[in-house]
């Protein structure tokens, strides 16, 4: 793979072309590559992920911005995207300043594990593949076992003409096993991801006992219970918390949907939400976390974004034009899916920050309700205010005991309402941060964490 500072060169000339015609012009430049290996009963696929190198060329225009995008650095490349880019211009050089502040950071960040994957080799990763398929299948029942490896290592070059030049290289790991048992005609099965930034050390979890557990937890699905239904005490685990805070809360808090007034929490921006207890960020800067980010892709540090602070609605997530807007400041919240996609703001690492509760605590103030756990979907709406979260299974919990194992199930309400009827959040020790996708308009699917504790509160519930 390229090295992107090799094109410096080129990009500077580039700019500096397009500063002729215009108050302001930035690149960023992409490059990725990657490696992974899917295995079930019927296959073993390893694959190299497609290299691909490329640039968005953006330049302000007076009134908009006018983009260009090219997979060709070369020099003749590049001057094919600044003759389109002038071409789209006015005749008169444009002189007005975009919206909000331009970001003259100058910064390198990269992720320099000790052991990265890339030294394990397909032969590595096929290994160990075999392995955890191995140690699955010995379970009783268990008919399959799909596993998945992967990594990638991504560059992005952003370059402005007022300064910044922000290079990184992030490389993301990520692995999941699903355990399919099969009895008597009735199919069931569990599931385990987990995933961050760094090196072989990601894939820590992939051990026996883990393999064991969930090929365990699929067998005994089989014969479980149907979930209740009705509203209840609800104790979402770290998984399902952290799919909350995405889903649910997270994209209400995209100023860009404040602007276009496509968010039921822009009016009550500064309003308490919910109990002391509750606070949700967004965290680009969280180490080693899946969605973490050095710098987002208009120049900005990747950074920590109180959303609720102990309760209180305070923050939204920021690029440039939103924060002109409404008078704030960037939140290293504008990222691009990819060199062909446009820029939006999106979340980065969002999660329910740890309580002071334990989990054994939490299930004592619960009482009777039940325990939701392993989150395998959730539905946004920004507008609405509404819920919908999907878990794989969960537990019914009896007089403040963890009992009868149920199938999967559905969680729904209004938002507003759940964040009312928090009654607690547990602490440190339980905290996660799990890997996942998020599309912004199903679209532009991009890197999110979503993470948090076990976390109590009140929802209607029922069959998926």
């Amino acid at each position: 793979m390229s090295d992107l500072r090799d094109f410096e060169g080129e990009i500077d000339r580039l700019l500096t072309r397009l500063e002729k015609r215009s108050a302001y012009a930035d690149i960023m430049a992409q490059s990725a590559q990657g490696q992974s290996v899917r295995m079930d009963r019927q296959s073993t696929r390893p694959a190299s992920e497609p290299r691909f190198q490329g640039a968005a060329v953006r330049v302000w225009a007076g009134t908009k911005w006018v983009e260009a995008a090219t997979s060709d650095l070369s020099p003749a490349g590049l001057e094919v995207v600044a003759d389109s880019l002038e071409g789209a211009l006015e005749s008169d050089a444009v002189r007005s300043e975009p919206p909000g502040p331009s970001s003259t950071t100058a910064a390198t960040s990269l992720t320099d594990p000790p052991h990265p994957v890339s030294e394990l080799g397909v032969e590595g990763m096929l290994k160990l593949a075999r392995d955890v398929r191995g140690w699955v299948t010995q379970v009783p029942s268990i008919r399959d076992a799909i596993v998945n490896l992967a990594w990638t290592d991504e560059q992005r070059l952003f370059v402005n003409t007022v300064g910044a030049r922000c290079y990184q290289s992030v490389m993301r790991v990520r692995g999941t096993v699903a355990a399919v048992a099969v009895e008597n005609g009735k199919v069931e099965f569990d599931f385990l991801s987990e995933g961050g930034v760094g090196g072989v050390e990601q894939l820590d979890f992939l051990t026996e006992p883990h393999a064991k557990e969930i090929a365990e937890s699929a067998r005994e699905l089989l014969a479980a219970s149907t979930p209740p239904t009705g509203e209840m005490t609800v104790l979402l685990d770290p998984g399902v918390a952290g799919i909350f805070a995405h889903e649910s809360f997270g994209h209400g808090t995209e100023a860009d949907q404040f602007v276009r007034d496509r968010s039921y929490l822009k009016p009550i921006l500064g309003e308490v939400l919910g109990p002391e207890s509750l606070t949700i960020v967004d965290n680009g800067a969280y180490p080693g976390g899946w969605g973490t980010i050095y710098y987002d892709d208009e120049g900005n540090l990747g950074q920590r974004t109180v959303l609720v602070d102990k309760g209180r609605f305070v923050g939204a997530l920021h690029d440039r034009e939103t924060a002109a807007a409404l008078h704030a400041k960037p939140t290293g919240n504008t990222r691009r899916a990819d060199f062909v996609s446009r820029p939006f703001v999106r979340m980065t690492n969002t999660y329910v920050e740890p309580g002071d509760w334990s989990k054994e605590e939490l299930l004592k103030e619960a009482k009777n309700g039940v325990l939701l756990e392993h989150a395998t979907s959730g539905i946004e709406d920004p507008l609405g205010g509404q819920m919908q979260l999907k878990v794989k299974k969960g537990h019914r919990i009896e007089n403040g005991e963890v009992t009868g194992l149920v199938t999967s199930m559905a969680l729904s309400g209004r938002v507003l309402d759940f964040l009312r009827a928090i009654r607690g959040v547990s602490d440190q020790s339980d905290f996660i941060i799990s890997p996942g996708f998020c599309g912004k308009g199903h679209s532009d699917i991009l890197p999110a964490g979503t993470g948090g504790p076990y976390l109590l509160s009140t929802a209607v519930v029922g069959p998926a």
